[in-house]
């Protein structure tokens, strides 16, 4: 039999996705699993998306652009626009996902075997999106009892090396959900033109900013156009994780040029999507005024109620839809197995992604979740009803 590759043995596996076998086990026992493992949202897609795949007008679902579609890249330009952004439809390249153009991003812009800074505990993809890439992830660790603020620049520049080419963040975080402010941001910028480093930024959460704070995208940030490469996304802006459109963002021709050598490799972005996506650019204000609305009362049942469990410590997030909390548990991820294993509370129980996945450091994140609340609230409460009973019985408890 044929040896598999080196890169494919190493590839990570998703600490989100693992424990599915347990869950669709649990199920199959007739349980109820509140899944608070994934980000995917139960908020309807916009009415403007659905109706333009439904009535479409077309005889050919053709390839579009490589860059995708002129009339949506004009589109997500003036959206960018209105928020002041100031980005031209050619400084923008149409992707399968965010994912795609975070990958584009690293191939274009680092070799292999240079570094990428990143502060943790974040996505966990973006190990295989580095991995993938030949590239090596500097962790740069964040802490759970500030919130998981920016770590100091000097814990920065201490990783620093002649392999070192760029910053990745994401803004509002995932698994965290903390939200950079604009001196946070402003100081990664003295360190990024200081060691003329790229700064990829991920802010495919910006509409999600909660308590009356305002989200700073890093293309504010004056005096850093070459070095900055946003990823975007449709998916959860719209609820539409299903279509795989994403966008690269950059006022670096040289960047994008690069980039769309990648995306002609591999033809074009989705067609069908993209029309869901350009459609969506419609979506009334009302739609996200809602949406925010909702996701605060889900956050605030999940925080609430965690910090009310006797030894959790979870810190109130700033945006997305997540949350890290640190349990009274030996180890967060036999936790999360046994729940779907031997737990049941009024034959309900819960799916929770380990933290340890979401750092790059080993031995971190051992006694933390991550929790995504993006179910209904009654759900929610149950989750967190389950989750305290449970915590009573757990053999490993501290």
């Amino acid at each position: 039999m044929p040896e598999l590759s080196n890169r494919g043995l190493e590839m990570p596996e998703s600490p989100i996705r693992k424990l599915v076998p347990y869950a669709e086990a649990a199920k199959k026992k007739g349980r109820t699993v509140y899944h608070l493992n994934i980000g995917q949202p139960d908020i309807e897609t916009p009415q403007v998306a659905i109706d333009a795949i439904k009535n479409i007008d077309r005889t050919v679902i053709e390839y579009s652009h490589s860059a995708g579609f002129e009339s949506y890249r004009k589109g997500l330009a003036a959206y960018y626009n209105k928020l002041e952004l100031e980005v031209s439809f050619e400084d923008i390249l149409i992707t399968t996902g965010g994912s795609e153009a975070l990958l584009f991003a690293f191939n274009s812009c680092l070799n292999e075997g240079d570094e990428v800074i990143i502060p943790e505990p974040f996505y966990a993809n973006y190990n295989g999106f580095a991995k993938t890439c030949g590239v090596k992830v500097s962790p740069v660790t964040a802490n759970i009892d500030n919130g998981f603020a920016l770590p100091p620049i000097s814990d920065f520049e201490k990783l620093i090396t002649p392999k070192t080419k760029a910053i990745l963040i994401c803004n509002p975080g995932n698994p965290t959900g903390y939200l950079y402010s604009e001196e946070e941001l402003e100081t990664l910028k003295e360190i990024v033109l200081k060691h003329n480093l790229f700064l990829f930024a991920d802010e495919v959460y910006r509409e999600f900013s909660y308590d009356g704070k305002k989200h700073t995208s890093v293309l504010e940030l004056k005096g850093l156009e070459n070095n900055v490469v946003v990823i975007d996304s449709v998916s959860k802006r719209y609820s539409m994780c299903g279509a795989r459109i994403g966008a690269l963002i950059s006022k670096n021709n040289e960047v994008i040029n690069t980039a769309l050598k990648y995306a002609q490799a591999r033809l074009s972005p989705p067609t069908l999507a993209q029309i869901a996506g350009e459609a969506a650019l419609q979506t009334p204000q009302s739609y996200f005024d809602d949406v925010i609305e909702e996701y605060v009362s889900r956050r605030d049942i999940v925080i609430k109620g965690l910090n009310n469990i006797d030894g959790v410590n979870c810190p109130n997030p700033g945006g997305a839809f997540y949350a890290v909390a640190e349990l009274p548990v030996q180890n967060a991820e036999r936790f999360c197995q046994w729940l779907l294993e031997e737990f049941e509370y009024n034959n309900q129980t819960v799916m929770l992604a380990p933290a340890a996945g979401f750092y790059a450091t080993k031995g971190l994140g051992e006694r933390e979740v991550r929790l995504a609340y993006v179910l209904n609230k009654e759900s929610l409460q149950n989750a967190i009803e389950c989750l305290e009973e449970a915590l009573k019985i757990y053999p490993e408890r501290l």
